[in-house]
């Protein structure tokens, strides 16, 4: 049985989030504070008391979401969970590199920090934005972004499941392609709470100025595979740096990620973060489904989850 450990993203942050499991598991407090002192500031405080105004800053959500993802990947592989291959949606992709050894958990941190300053100003609120489109076919949701733009950008920029698909884009172009999606029959439309229109063509300078902040981090090879969102492998230090550049600006394929890990044999995937987002997208991609999608964020979901893995 092969197992692949994957990584939320922004947009699974809550005020509260890992309470329960910081309660029972003395990891989880020491991972937030590692993540503190390379922040200068009490992250632990903010994830536990808000406000969340302040949690939902992009430059302070990032390093809030590392350190939850990998405080539950310590926890998982303290108690024993098994991991052969690994993968992250946007920033969990970053995430997934530090619980593979590529990067160091204090670079990383400040390394994120730094992420969302750049893909916050790259595009000043309000002027971008994202939307969900759901139950419209991927190639009519292109064919609205393309019809829409007119003189500015909007694109589909993540692939997440069937039937899924988010946009991103300057704030007009964005609202014309989701008035286009209603009208070609997409079941539902929905404005995100998020100003940065990450993903897209619009973050290309900020993945140039991303690539600085990359070139001062010590990157190595993963001690496990860590699948890239093309389905490529994140390999040498060079490349990684290039993928992470890419990322800021190409769409998330997560639904070609997960079925190139499922082409190797996985068959289990066990996403570590607050939240059930990756878990219900996997669970809705046909290649994802010959076995078990969990989410841990709490004591009893990592005791269900090991329960389980361990069954035959």
């Amino acid at each position: 049985m092969t197992t692949a450990c994957v990584f939320p993203g922004q947009g699974s942050q809550a005020v509260g989030m890992l309470k329960a499991m910081s309660e029972q598991f003395p990891l989880v407090r020491q991972t937030f504070a590692e993540a503190s002192d390379a922040l200068g500031y009490d992250l632990w405080a903010l994830v536990s008391e808000g406000p969340s105004e302040d949690l939902n800053l992009t430059e302070r959500t990032q390093p809030a979401m590392l350190a939850a993802g990998i405080a539950v990947f310590r926890c998982y592989r303290a108690q024993g969970g098994p991991v052969d291959y690994a993968a992250g949606h946007s920033l969990g992709e970053i995430t997934a590199l530090v619980a593979a050894e590529a990067i160091e958990f204090p670079a990383a941190i400040r390394l994120v920090q730094q992420r969302g300053r750049l893909m916050q100003s790259a595009v000043p609120a309000p002027q971008g934005g994202m939307a969900a489109i759901l139950m419209l076919a991927d190639e009519l949701v292109v064919q609205a972004c393309r019809e829409s733009a007119e003189d500015q950008v909007v694109e589909a920029v993540n692939f997440n499941c069937p039937g899924q698909v988010v946009i991103a884009g300057h704030a007009p172009a964005l609202e014309r392609a989701m008035a286009a999606c209603k009208a070609l029959g997409a079941k539902r439309v929905l404005r995100l709470p998020v100003s940065v229109p990450a993903h897209s063509s619009l973050l290309v300078e900020a993945g140039e100025q991303f690539r600085a902040e990359l070139a001062s981090v010590a990157i190595k090879t993963p001690v496990f595979k860590v699948c890239a969102l093309e389905g490529r492998w994140h390999t040498d230090a060079d490349a990684i740096r290039d993928q992470l550049v890419q990322q800021l600006s190409k769409p998330v394929q997560w639904t070609q990620a997960m079925t190139r890990l499922a082409s190797l044999g996985v068959t289990r995937f066990i996403e570590c973060g607050p939240g059930k987002v990756l878990t219900g997208l996997n669970k809705k991609i046909e290649a994802c489904q010959s076995g078990p999608c969990l989410c841990i964020d709490d004591p009893d979901s990592l005791q269900a989850a090991l329960a389980t893995l361990s069954s035959p």
